[in-house]
């Protein structure tokens, strides 16, 4: 792979504010240093944020880096830790909490749970650094295009230090998952070269192209027949351990709770979601059973998947003039795609899936990607009903995931930017799934049936992701409890608990968060009486940031300088200064 100029990720921030506490400075800088060095040993995460300077590279997947990086966030952690706290505003406090709980969700991935040892991950790092480059017109196609050719010289490195941080307990399953990934990654490669050809006709450009497409192409050869053997002398078990998971939920700051809290939370939600999804049935029709009320909303899908593609562009936009016209939340300055899942990803993502837009880019542009079917099964389609296309949209689009991201982006910290918080980014979707039911958009029985079918997926993922993960259940026992509750077709459900395996406590954030949400804006509500409005509380989360639900909490009592508020006169927020306007699975 040909040398890459780089430039400093830290020349694309803005300069530190005067006149800050002189801890507050500290800590900036410290943080300005850990986002610099993450830029730098992860391209791609870079390529997502809009850090461009990195595009021609692939991260160094060996093992010693991942040392080093493990190293260096230990130092962060320590030096953060060292900071003097009377030297530091309430705000700048906050702060420092967000970086300690930031690089400790680091230290415990990279040194107990150890993912990046036990599931060779090459395809993933070849994947998005391409599909995010390739997606996303940020630069001219051609620009684009020598940064992909970049990458693709880079794979068989890539390749080659992925097999060298392998330890002695690699897991089955997820290699299998990599080996899947590696037949499949090359028609992303054949969609760049396609691309290529519109865009540098037969010139030396499209033949460097083309030879660093054939020689990933060679190298992904050689990589599944080493996956194979690798798969050969593999385990099975994959759980956390119960132990390792408490430590993990602690981490996450939920609200204080418990493991065994949690756990119960998902039980009751199943129960609750059941009885709500058979009174919606009654209402769609009392003389019919659930299940033929299911299969007939499910059998209502569209003829084709390019009729569903339109389908979730109508129902997103609705939704976005619909909390504009009730005034449910300030929607920020973006744009939104919906283009089909790259089939590298379709055996991970089985329905739909979004990335957000990337911070410092100035086309302000999410993607929404939504995957045809899982193994060309045909009544994967069903799962594309025009129920859950409405469902899956608000989660999605508008008021989920992008306007929620798309507002976050306008927070000027960094620490907010790194820390790692999916049961508000996707408790968030969840709570406007029922926030805007409860608000009349969309809220037909049928509508509400969807609704509460997808709340019981998320209570199952609940249930199995902490039994999975305490070694309490395996996984061809947890694919027939998802089927048997969701009603999902097996392959989709199969490819959800795939997932589950490798992402502890990722799943259960889903209608956890929702929960901590409605809890949170009750409390509210009691707290301000008669002066609690709905968009002020969507606004505040919203642009505050991605942040731990335990943290808006404090936010909303006022700790840290409070919730960060749109201008009451504007439609949107203004950006930071020196950072340009601009899209997440």
């Amino acid at each position: 792979m040909e040398p890459t100029t780089l430039t400093d990720p830290i020349s694309m921030l803005p300069p530190i504010r005067d006149g800050l506490a002189p801890g507050d400075r500290r800590h900036e800088e410290l943080v300005r240093e850990r986002f610099g060095r993450l830029m730098r040993a992860y391209p791609s995460f870079a390529t997502f944020l809009g850090i461009h300077s990195e595009d021609g590279r692939l991260a160094d997947l060996s093992r010693d880096a991942r040392m080093r990086e493990l190293d260096a966030e230990r130092r962060f952690l320590a030096d953060v830790e060292g900071l003097d706290e009377a030297q530091m505003s309430d705000a700048g406090r906050l702060e420092r909490e967000l970086s300690i709980a930031s690089a400790m969700r680091a230290i415990f991935d990279s040194e107990t749970h150890r993912v990046w040892e036990r599931r060779a991950g090459a395809c993933d790092e070849i994947g998005d650094g391409l599909f995010l480059l390739f997606a996303r017109d940020f630069a001219p196609l051609d620009e684009r295009l020598r940064s992909m050719t970049a990458r693709l010289e880079g794979a068989s490195q890539a390749i080659e230090q992925t097999k060298s941080r392998i330890g002695d307990r690699p897991v089955r399953l997820w290699n299998e998952l990599e080996l899947d990934a590696a037949a499949t990654l090359p028609s992303l490669f054949d969609e760049i070269v396609s691309a290529g050809r519109g865009a540098f006709g037969h010139g030396a450009e499209q033949r460097r192209l083309e030879r660093a497409v054939g020689e990933a192409k060679a190298a992904l050869e050689g990589y599944s027949t080493w996956l194979r053997e690798l798969i050969g002398r593999s385990t099975d078990d994959f759980a956390l351990g119960r132990d390792a998971y408490d430590e993990l939920i602690s981490l996450r700051s939920f609200d204080g709770l418990t493991t065994d809290e949690i756990l119960e939370i998902g039980e009751e939600q199943l129960a609750s979601n059941h009885e709500a999804r058979r009174a919606a049935a009654r209402e769609e029709d009392p003389e019919a059973s659930e299940e033929e009320v299911l299969d007939r909303i499910k059998s209502d899908h569209p003829g084709s998947f390019e009729e569903a593609l339109d389908g979730y562009r109508d129902v997103m936009f609705r939704a976005r003039d619909f909390v504009t016209e009730r005034r449910l939340a300030t929607v920020p300055p973006e744009e939104l795609s919906v283009v089909p899942t790259p089939e590298y990803l379709r055996r991970v993502m089985p329905f739909a899936a979004y990335f957000s837009p990337a911070k410092f880019d100035r086309d302000a542009r999410g993607i929404y990607i939504v995957t045809p079917s899982v193994g060309n099964e045909p009544g994967a389609m069903r799962e594309h009903n025009w129920a859950s296309i409405s469902n899956t949209s608000i989660h999605e689009a508008y008021p989920g995931h992008h306007q929620q991201l798309s507002a976050a982006m306008a927070h000027p910290s960094l620490a907010r930017l790194l820390i790692d918080a999916p049961e508000f980014v996707e408790g968030w979707g969840m709570y406007c799934e029922q926030m805007m039911r409860e608000e009349g958009f969309d809220a037909s029985p049928r509508h509400r049936v969807i609704m509460y079918t997808d709340a019981i997926w998320r209570a199952c993922r609940i249930i199995l992701d902490i039994r999975l993960h305490r070694g309490e259940i395996g996984v061809d026992e947890a694919i027939d409890f998802l089927v048997a509750h969701s009603g999902f077709e097996r392959p989709n459900a199969t490819a959800e608990v795939h997932r589950y395996t490798y992402t502890p406590t990722y799943q259960l954030s889903y209608l956890l968060g929702k929960v901590l949400l409605l809890r949170l804006r009750e409390d509210e509500r009691k707290r301000l009486g008669a002066d609690f409005s709905l968009q002020r509380f969507h606004d505040a989360l919203l642009y505050s940031g991605s942040l731990p639900i335990s943290f808006h909490r404090r936010l909303l009592a006022g700790e840290g300088g409070g919730s960060t508020l749109p201008s009451a006169n504007a439609t949107a927020p203004s950006m930071p200064a020196g950072i340009a306007a601009r899209p997440n699975a």
